[in-house]
């Protein structure tokens, strides 16, 4: 049968070409009108015609949402690498023990971690502040970081897991057999082999306290901790609203998972797909 040809190369390949460039074309639109209005002046987003082009850009948005939320920024960066620190210490060595030892309700435990994957995060932030309250953690990094890492760590539990159970048993074994103890086959062991699960776990960890506003917004009453998603936030008025300072300061808040995401991107894939396979 011959194959429809165009330019020399099959039409099905063509068809297929086109269909994946207008799904990237529609996933970076966002992106391209966050930019470009971000380079406008205020006159020009009240005017009736679209503006698709920002000729010529304005800059002075970038540096003046910059000197505005500069502090915010920083103070994202610190609680949520912080939170991804905390959940990889927690769900490390939850996950070889979920993979080692022979619990009883184990496929329950797992059912469970999902479950709480499920719980929409105002249910959680409400239970928080009543036990916060109480607590003296309200306005504090500390409530913060916790709050993040309460939704970050079963998540990260369950990642880990199934790259550990993708990892040979047999060296476990020897390792204990060798005289060393659960700890030093973990530490010597283990982590090292689950470096690629160990960053994607850290990663989607950042990017979930990073994109946080409800726990920052619920926990932090007083205004005294101010994440970069309610700096974004604050933008936003009762009587008007500047779109092009919340785009501004939209697109410098996206720059650091953005490069996150590209440094890591070959340990997500083979952190995501190493746990898929078992040797």
């Amino acid at each position: 049968m011959s194959r429809r040809l165009l330019f020399g190369t099959p039409l099905r390949d063509w068809t297929r070409t086109v269909i994946g460039c207008v799904i990237v074309a529609i996933i970076l639109f966002p992106l391209y009108w966050m930019t470009n209005v971000s380079l406008q002046p205020r006159a020009a987003l009240l005017a009736t015609e679209l503006r698709f082009l920002p000729i010529p850009p304005l800059t002075e948005n970038y540096v003046r949402v910059f000197g505005e939320q500069a502090g915010s920024i920083g103070t994202s960066l610190f609680i949520a690498t912080t939170t991804a620190i905390v959940c990889l210490l927690i769900a490390a060595p939850a996950a070889y023990a979920l993979v080692v030892f022979r619990l009883r309700w184990l496929t329950l435990f797992v059912l469970l971690l999902l479950i709480v994957q499920m719980i929409p995060h105002v249910v959680v932030a409400n239970a928080l502040y009543a036990i916060y309250a109480r607590a003296g953690l309200l306005n504090t990094h500390l409530g913060l970081i916790l709050a993040d890492a309460s939704m970050g760590v079963p998540f990260a539990i369950l990642i880990l897991r199934a790259f550990i159970v993708s990892l040979p048993r047999s060296l476990i074994e020897a390792a204990l057999v060798d005289g060393a103890t659960h700890w030093g086959a973990f530490t010597r062991i283990i982590l090292p082999l689950s470096r690629n699960g160990l960053i994607t776990s850290g990663l989607f960890c950042f990017l979930f306290a990073w994109s946080d506003f409800l726990f920052a917004l619920t926990m932090g009453t007083q205004g005294k901790i101010v994440p970069i998603t309610l700096g974004i936030y604050k933008y936003i008025g009762n009587e008007n609203t500047s779109w092009n300072s919340i785009m501004a300061a939209a697109v410098l808040a996206s720059i650091p998972p953005i490069v996150l995401l590209l440094a890591g991107q070959r340990y997500i894939t083979a952190g995501l797909v190493g746990g898929a396979v078992k040797e």
